[in-house]
């Protein structure tokens, strides 16, 4: 027999990369996979433990290119997959790795609390600028003498990576509502763990008649998390990523971590330039989004320390001004 463990009124949403599950240098097959999402989900089992209610969020980069390159090996085989088809294919199959971790592991924490996946539609407005003008690398590498032809016969939209080579670009819109987020609320306040917006969600924007289109787009998986997290009533949201704490001058002599940070001096601190488009800079707009929104901390660490950063131990909490 399980113990149900004693719920308090906390609700949070945790984040994880997709780098968390499939990691830089590795080859990224699903013992590999499986494996990273085991590490990555023992602070989360320590919110459970605690009490917390959650939902989960995950990142899918890195299998996102994998998909794309199957895609591109395999047209020859069979017919193509569009970009919103292979986002909900990976929120199912990623979803399902960290269903069946985290059933697992809270299994042989002897606690009992119910695990579900759920695939989320997430709108967009159709008219975004990133629609008009793509410039989110995803998928495999080009070389110039192919940019051409892939051009003209499938439409894609290709664009020099400085110092990489030339890759497919997409829309990144920014989120704006989760279809499904009714749904996910009620389980969560109910004590299920629901993992969702995997990928940043299924782009999808509203028809005139209201019914709803996808759209062949990525969107930020840290902007999304935000949104349901002020969508489900959260009151935390955890980002882990791949350092401990946020920096500024980061990589450089005078690199300086920080513990806090107000949301005046996140807003500060992007002005500056202190946080890239490509990496900490989505992190921190959507802890400022979420926080504007009512929220009341957002944590940012390494998936390795989370159990530390709950205890302030580590990490960097971004809170509102005072």
């Amino acid at each position: 027999m399980g113990k149900n463990t004693k719920q308090s009124d906390k609700i949070a949403v945790v984040a994880l990369g997709g780098n968390a599950i499939t990691r830089e240098f590795e080859e990224g097959d699903i013992y590999q996979q499986f494996a990273n999402t085991r590490r990555a989900l023992m602070g989360v089992a320590d919110l459970i433990e605690r009490g917390y209610r959650l939902a989960i969020t995950h990142g899918n980069g890195p299998q996102v290119g994998h998909a794309l390159i199957r895609v591109e090996e395999t047209r020859k085989l069979v017919p193509p997959i569009p970009l919103g088809v292979i986002v909900a294919d990976l929120e199912g199959g990623m979803g399902y790795m960290i269903e069946q971790s985290l059933y697992n592991k809270l299994l042989l924490r002897n606690v009992r609390r119910p695990v579900v996946t759920i695939l989320a539609q997430v709108i967009v407005d159709r008219d975004d600028p990133s629609i008009l003008n793509p410039s989110k690398f995803v998928g495999p590498f080009y070389k110039k003498k192919q940019v051409e032809e892939l051009t003209a016969l499938r439409g894609y939209i290709i664009r020099e990576d400085p110092g990489r080579g030339y890759r497919r670009v997409v829309p990144s819109p920014i989120p704006k509502k989760i279809v499904e987020s009714d749904i996910i609320r009620r389980l969560v306040h109910d004590g299920a763990v629901v993992i969702t917006v995997g990928g940043g969600g299924i782009p999808v924007y509203i028809e005139k008649d209201g019914r709803l289109e996808g759209v062949d787009a990525v969107i930020d998986k840290d902007l999304a998390s935000a949104v349901l997290a002020e969508e489900i009533g959260a009151e935390e949201l955890y980002i882990l990523t791949a350092v401990d704490r946020v920096a500024l001058n980061f990589g450089k002599p005078n690199q300086q971590e920080l513990d806090v940070m107000t949301i005046s001096e996140a807003k500060h601190h992007l002005t500056e330039g202190q946080f890239p488009g490509g990496s900490m800079g989505p992190k921190i707009r959507a802890a400022i989004n979420f926080l504007e929104k009512g929220g009341r901390k957002v944590i940012i660490t390494s998936v390795e320390r989370m159990n530390e950063a709950i205890d302030g131990r580590t990490g960097t909490r971004i809170v509102a001004d005072a």
